[in-house]
């Protein structure tokens, strides 16, 4: 987020600062835009033909951003920004703390989670969400991983461990190669875009998706430098969709259901377990109890289970502790 503010402040156009970071337009105007929603005030204005500027909130972020790298050098300092400065204004923190790797069921309960249960969740990697959850910054991780996958393969379970961390269990969903409607270059294996010379739309590095990719391809015997569009990236699974529907790649490895949103061909790799981290010791807490309430709701269940290729697994239960190996 602070690099774009920082895009829009020097260059005074929203194209500029995507440019800057080196990431699609349209990622960067959903990145300022849901900043802005979850803040509830916008952090920049964006006008046809003039442009984009600051807003003081956003000029503000970047001073107080500015204020902590002096103070600190190289550290990092968490600072609280408040959008309200009226005399009393109410209060209400968040009930937890929530980052989760990119998914299409999240997204949909993202804003009802936090305006009905004050649950503040931010999408990111799967690796950098348990960074996070290690560092302290948030209560719970959610990533996911291959239904095969134990601690000895997976270097996302390999993060944890096992006496001091819990799963709790979700969802599945199911993984694959997506590609054009009809599959008219008949795809039929991940080899497949080496030896038909596909061109393809990648997720970043530290998504769960780009992870498990780089496994399957490896196991697959399939040299990532052999792929057209390799290092071309998308921030989430409706953009690899969106970008494939446009005919601006061949394929890219993605959900069923953004393959089924967009009307694409899917072809299912593998089925994957979305799961949440959090610490054992906080499982009775009645923020964390709250949490597993929540995932095996009514509501809840009503947006994941009529998605394509997503099936509820058991939500809020403890997982068997299967994994090893510490961090």
């Amino acid at each position: 987020m602070l690099p774009l503010l920082r895009g829009v402040a020097q260059t005074g156009s929203l194209m500029g600062a995507a440019r800057a970071c080196g990431v699609p337009y349209r990622t960067a105007w959903g990145v300022v835009e849901d900043a802005g929603r979850s803040l509830g005030t916008p952090l920049a204005s964006l006008a046809r033909g003039r442009g984009a500027s600051l807003t003081p909130i956003a000029r503000r972020w970047l001073e107080v951003d500015d204020e902590a790298r002096n103070a600190l050098g190289a550290k990092t300092l968490a600072v609280e920004i408040r959008t309200s400065t009226r005399r009393g204004a109410s209060k209400s923190p968040a009930l937890i703390k929530v980052a989760a790797s990119h998914d299409i069921a999240l997204a949909q309960l993202k804003d009802r989670w936090r305006v009905g249960h004050g649950i503040a969740l931010e999408f990111r990697g799967s690796a950098e969400s348990l960074d996070a959850f290690h560092a302290g910054y948030v209560e719970l991780a959610g990533f996911h991983i291959a239904m095969e996958s134990n601690g000895h393969s997976d270097p996302l379970l390999a993060r944890l461990e096992p006496s001091r961390d819990a799963l709790l269990r979700f969802m599945t969903r199911e993984q694959g190669l997506i590609v054009a409607r009809g599959n008219p270059r008949r795809v039929g294996a991940l080899t497949d875009l080496a030896t038909k010379r596909l061109a393809i739309i990648n997720r970043q590095p530290t998504s769960g998706t780009r992870l498990l990719f780089d496994r399957l391809l490896a196991r697959d015997g399939v040299d990532p430098a052999s792929l057209a569009g390799y290092s071309n990236e998308e921030f989430t699974h409706a953009a690899v969709a969106a970008t494939i529907a446009a005919g601006r790649a061949d394929a890219g490895f993605g959900i069923r259901a953004a393959a089924a949103q967009f009307k694409l061909a899917f072809l299912p790799l593998v089925t994957e377990r979305y799961l949440f981290a959090c610490r054992r010791r906080a499982l009775r807490s009645a923020n964390v109890e709250a949490f597993r309430a929540l995932l095996a709701s009514p509501a809840t269940r009503a947006v994941v289970t009529p998605l394509p290729g997503y099936a509820l697994d058991r939500p809020g239960e403890v997982a068997a502790a299967t994994f090893t190996g510490a961090r």
